[in-house]
């Protein structure tokens, strides 16, 4: 068995003293969506259940039939305790808050309830880490080199973007730059969308910022908030910064792209309400393709056999399944803890990771990273300059669907000149660059080229567009011996063959055949 943390914490968000969210705990808070209801708790008259013990003000997902979400289970959970806050009635899933802790027990037993679970543990604070030590800042003088080499076609820094001809990129933007009638829904942190690199590609009306599970627009609130983390618009620029003679290029600069800020600004932390917000809020909007370079807090694996957990996979697999059928492509990351997610044991000792986490041995077939191992949704691994298994990328076969550049340590994979950093370069907030590294950054590489075949088949369903996406692909054998660091030892053993295996899936994604083919 190999513990998922025994590098540094996978994919994503920073963690800060968590705090509630606003509105936590305002009683009968309210919001209508096309296609979602929301009705403060009505309990009829009838007398509520003596509540336990006040608690913390926790938000739960309360799971129904789709469709069948209507007054007599809103009433339902008021008399259990709890406060409606918004139903998604066409996938059946209620976000309720409560400070009963028996909440989740007592609505588990009303009619027509399929399941339900806490999405936190507390809303005390958290622990505070990165998923990466790998941030680095661009120097002027690499910009100024940078400049310098750059080619009357390449924007100033795309010299330094090793990433883009690794999957020909560079050469598929001869051909095209994507379509604007393509939209890349980035749920995560939010997006600075003023950065002068995403301010041409970006689209407002697909936007929102999802917190609570309720979605908002107003005063450009997918925005990160001042001292937020930039992992979103690092994200972004990956996707569809413009060619447009200032900073880096996209992998689809031609494409547009979408904020669905659904990282909590304080923790950094991305729990199951706003993740299901964020999903259907694309779905309903045109969003041709989502990336989530994250998994779903509190838990590192939501196990089917705990009845809060097993809520939770039912509701991100319900709002994923949703936006697919309404033509999206849901793209992942696979995480950043250079562990086999085949084997059938791991040791996770992070979760929960908004209270006290406990040691705990998950079995693989119960238990599931959301959203990057649910039905349907592209997982992808991470590469470096070298073209090699990152080394932090998890893998395992038949989990990992596809490889793209997520960055390396360049003592281990060092791009060829005039690049200088093995790490992944793109827009930060504040109209600034910076270099970070991860499976975060290889998904939205891989988001990208699905908007680039999306462009090139504009009417092609999302199951025909991740088709294409793995044919298209170039096969990568197996890395045997895999030593990244050179010290001797195996540090991974890939399984498989050369047109599907444990470390790159279908191969590592292709730019070019994406617009060519």
């Amino acid at each position: 068995m190999t513990s998922p943390h025994s590098r540094p914490r996978p994919r994503g968000a920073r963690r800060r003293p968590l705090a509630l969210p606003l509105g936590l705990a305002a009683a009968g808070a309210l919001a209508f969506l096309p296609h979602a209801t929301a009705t403060a708790a009505d309990t009829g008259g009838a007398p509520a259940a003596a509540p336990a013990a006040a608690g913390p003000d926790l938000s739960y997902v309360v799971n129904v039939r789709p469709g069948k979400g209507g007054s007599t289970v809103k009433k339902a959970i008021g008399r259990a305790g709890g406060t409606v806050v918004i139903a998604y009635d066409r996938i059946g899933v209620v976000v309720a808050h409560s400070t009963d802790p028996d909440f989740a027990k007592k609505v588990r037993t009303v009619r027509g309830v399929q399941s339900a679970g806490a999405t936190r543990t507390t809303p005390l604070a958290a622990q505070s880490s990165d998923d990466l030590a790998t941030r680095q800042v661009l120097t002027a003088a690499e910009a100024r080199k940078a400049a310098a080499a750059a080619g009357p076609d390449q924007d100033p820094l795309e010299p330094l973007q090793w990433d883009l001809p690794a999957m020909k990129a560079d050469k598929a933007h001869r051909v095209s730059l994507g379509s604007p009638r393509v939209t890349v829904g980035v749920l995560d942190s939010g997006v600075d969308d003023t950065h002068p690199d995403l301010a041409p590609n970006f689209d407002r009306k697909a936007s929102a910022n999802c917190l609570g599970g309720v979605p908002v627009q107003k005063d450009a609130a997918w925005r990160p908030v001042p001292g937020e983390s930039g992992h979103g618009t690092h994200v972004a620029g990956e996707i569809a910064a413009a060619k447009n003679g200032v900073g880096v290029t996209g992998v689809a600069p031609g494409v547009k792209v979408a904020s669905l800020k659904v990282a909590e600004p304080d923790t950094g932390m991305y729990y199951t309400e706003a993740v299901v917000c964020g999903f259907v809020w694309a779905a309903d909007h045109g969003v041709d393709v989502t990336n989530s370079s994250y998994y779903t807090d509190p838990w590192l694996f939501n196990c089917t056999t705990d009845p809060d957990q097993k809520a939770l996979v039912t509701a991100v697999t319900r709002a994923t399944q949703y936006a697919e059928h309404k033509g999206a492509v849901n793209v992942a990351a696979a995480g950043n803890a250079a562990t086999d997610l085949a084997q059938d044991e791991i040791v996770d000792d992070s979760s929960p990771d908004d209270s006290t986490p406990t040691h705990r041995v998950i079995r693989t077939k119960d238990c599931f990273d959301i959203p990057s191992q649910l039905p349907g949704v592209v997982t992808v691994s991470a590469t470096g300059a070298k073209g090699v298994k990152s080394s932090f990328s998890n893998y395992g076969e038949g989990v990992i669907d596809i490889a793209a550049p997520g960055g390396d340590s360049t003592a281990y994979q060092t791009p060829a000149p005039p690049a200088t950093s093995g790490l992944i370069l793109s827009t930060v907030p504040g109209g600034s660059w910076q270099y970070m590294a991860g499976t975060s950054m290889a998904s939205p590489h891989v988001a990208g080229v699905a908007a680039l075949i999306k462009s090139t088949h504009p009417h092609a369903s999302a199951a025909q567009v991740k088709a294409l996406l793995y044919k298209e692909a170039d096969a990568t054998r197996c890395t045997d011996p895999y030593d990244i660091d050179g010290d001797g030892a195996v540090d991974a053993v890939c399984v498989g063959g050369k047109n599907k295996n444990s470390f790159y899936g279908a191969g590592t994604a292709d730019a070019l055949d994406a617009v060519t083919r």
